[in-house]
């Protein structure tokens, strides 16, 4: 354990130099404090829009990015350190490849982390600031399951990313799977997902449960649950059909942290160093 947290201290350490941190906190912080405080001007008014319009916002926000930032963020994790002749010294170190992995891993989220929840804390305040203090408890509420559910998601996506940087040969090849990756779970699956919806008028009742299929959606399944289900939208309205538990939302959006970390473990056990 203590040498597990050495490594992920280290990686941390060096996200904070190569101003990871930095990076996706401004970004994610510009844009959500944008949405928050001027989430009117899509309707032609200025201004805060309100608690839940705001959220459904800010969560299609990180279902675009966050996603793109952590598989970017690690998609030569693996990979890179191959190319670069790191890996090599790993065989003369008194530690297994899976503690090692983990380590980095471990690291990489704390980075994803710290920067989704600084970013985030932005919109907070403005969201806090307008408005009433009797809703106080419900932004807390609503704000605490978005960057939860956030966190999660980027984890999500960065377990993907090691898991393509565990099976890649080369730097090139990671970075185009990791591209494609984010295009399919984020683009191509919830346009599949509108498709779907449009085209089965009958007997589509299991249509809503492929949402739980893709971490992206269990991520909007997730934050739904803080929304009034009157102000989703239209796509949203399938969640109506799905489990509305925060609990095993979260539980899930775990799964899929975990299931694609064991197999980039299995699969970097097996890979020639």
């Amino acid at each position: 354990m203590r040498l597990l947290l050495t490594i992920a201290h280290k990686e941390f350490r060096d996200g904070l130099r190569h101003r990871w941190v930095l990076g996706i906190a401004v970004l994610l912080g510009v844009l959500a404090l944008g949405i928050a405080a001027f989430g009117a001007a899509a309707s032609g008014g200025t201004g805060f829009t309100g608690l839940s319009t705001t959220l459904i916002s800010l969560s299609t926000l990180s279902m675009l990015l966050i996603p793109l930032i952590a598989l970017m963020l690690a998609y030569d994790a693996i990979v890179g350190e191959d190319e670069g002749g790191t890996l090599l010294l790993l065989a003369t170190y008194p530690m297994s490849r899976r503690t090692w992995l983990l380590g980095k891993f471990m690291g990489h989220a704390w980075v994803l982390g710290l920067a989704t929840l600084c970013g985030f804390a932005v919109a907070g305040v403005v969201i806090a600031f307008a408005t009433p203090e009797a809703a106080l408890a419900e932004v807390a509420a609503g704000l605490t399951t978005l960057i939860v559910s956030s966190v999660l998601l980027g984890w999500s996506f960065l377990a993907l990313a090691y898991w393509i940087s565990a099976r890649a040969g080369s730097k090139q090849a990671a970075a185009s799977q990791a591209l494609i990756t984010w295009f399919v779970f984020v683009l191509v699956l919830d346009l599949a997902l509108l498709a779907l919806l449009v085209g089965v008028r009958q007997g589509g009742a299991w249509l809503p449960w492929l949402m739980l299929a893709n971490p992206a959606e269990c991520f909007r399944l997730l934050v739904l649950s803080a929304v009034e289900p009157h102000q989703a939208s239209a796509i949203t309205a399938l969640a109506s059909a799905t489990p509305r538990s925060p609990l095993l939302l979260a539980l899930l959006q775990v799964v899929w942290v975990l299931l694609p970390l064991c197999l980039a473990i299995k699969r970097f056990e097996h890979r020639a160093l």
